[in-house]
């Protein structure tokens, strides 16, 4: 018994100096850790509106849900920087044609909440920029078949979600009322108002995603404008600029656009890049509708690009390569087989990984690529 004991006091004994010692590290560890990397949140402005409607940020859950959309969108540092990069490229052009429509230009940051940007398509089918659902589309004025998808055209898009949100801004009486029912639909808005008997988005109790997205929308405004508050330092020689374009005439069908493209001194891939509301390779036309096509002004494209060497950069001659079968007539070690036929073990393995074990076994024929001598 009293072996017992003594052995226990020795493990316990071992036990805490060894706990001391890995403490001591940790202790270590985490001081220089605290010493060199801090996470703050970042102060709330008092002052936060909409298209000139001004955010209740006095309620504490209003101002935990901007919070929220605050937080998120400066530490997704990626995903923010290209928001910043994309938006010097695009915006552009969407705020003149907001301003022409009477749109309020806090509205470029919906496009951003929406798509981030890009033309991407929605698992409910909306789509481009403005992720503008098929029917919609076609109701304010889109042309969308299987040749031609103008949801991806930007100009003509965002004349669509003009139309839109004027539309829904006269039957609501509010642009964050409208940019809502851009999220969720005209009438599914109004069936909510009128269920909850409530007439300001901030009063009404909405879908996760409605609920959260003119807090988004505002707080993109929000870094985007103040973009070292928030500590996203970029360059201009870092932003995203969209070439000068000007306008070719389409009123015929084309059999290939890849041809199209050689006889305007572009290639296909420039030519759907800035044109991708072309969605085939080809374009019947049948109705004999006419199209500009954005053509990026000379100088501003490569049109065929030929591989450069880097300089001071060795290349390779091509290697001459045979291939060496080995047949086994006897079960052999596979190092004696290397031996045998003056090779290296390794690469005799890792070429026949499939096929070897410990032993070449009589029967097996295995084989080596090697460079010729």
């Amino acid at each position: 018994m009293k072996k017992i004991i003594s052995l226990f006091f020795i493990l316990a004994s071992v036990g805490f100096v060894f706990s001391f010692f890995t403490s001591a590290e940790d202790d270590n560890h985490q001081t220089k850790f605290n010493e060199n990397y801090a996470i703050f949140s970042p102060n709330q402005p008092n002052l936060i509106g909409f298209a000139g409607e001004k955010m209740p940020l006095e309620q504490e859950d209003i101002k935990e849900r901007f919070d929220r959309e605050l937080l998120v969108n400066t530490y997704w540092q990626s995903q923010t920087v290209l928001f910043v990069k994309k938006a010097h490229k695009y915006f552009p052009v969407i705020e003149p044609i907001l301003k022409g429509e009477g749109i309020p230009d806090d509205f470029k940051y919906l496009a951003i909440a929406e798509s981030g940007l890009a033309n991407i398509v929605s698992p409910s089918g909306a789509t481009g920029f403005w992720q503008i659902m098929n029917a919609t589309g076609r109701e304010n004025g889109l042309l969308i078949d299987k040749q031609i998808d103008e949801r991806y055209h930007l100009a003509k898009s965002t004349l669509a979600a003009c139309n839109y949100l004027n539309e829904a801004y006269v039957k609501f009486g509010s642009w964050t009322l409208a940019a809502a029912s851009y999220n969720m639909g005209k009438t599914g808005l109004a069936k909510q108002m009128k269920r909850q008997n409530a007439s300001n988005y901030y009063d009404l109790l909405l879908n996760e995603e409605t609920s959260r997205y003119i807090f988004r929308i505002a707080a993109i405004k929000e870094i985007l404008k103040n973009q070292k508050t928030y500590g996203f330092h970029i360059r201009e020689k870092e932003l995203y600029n969209l070439p000068p374009l000007h306008h070719i005439l389409l009123d015929s069908s084309v059999s290939n656009f890849a041809d199209y493209a050689l006889d305007l001194n572009i290639n296909y891939k420039i030519l759907k890049e800035y044109n991708p509301w072309l969605r085939q390779a080809e374009l019947k036309n049948t109705a004999n509708f006419a199209y500009f096509i954005d053509i990026p002004d000379e100088g501003y494209y490569i049109s065929k690009n030929k591989t450069q060497l880097i300089e001071n950069v060795e290349i390779k001659e091509s290697l001459n390569l045979d291939t060496i079968k080995i047949e086994i007539n006897k079960t052999t070690a596979v190092k004696k087989v290397a031996e045998m036929n003056e090779i290296d073990l390794e690469e005799l393995i890792l070429q026949n990984i499939d096929v070897l074990d410990i032993k070449a076994k009589k029967g097996q024929e295995l084989q080596l690529i090697k460079e010729r001598n």
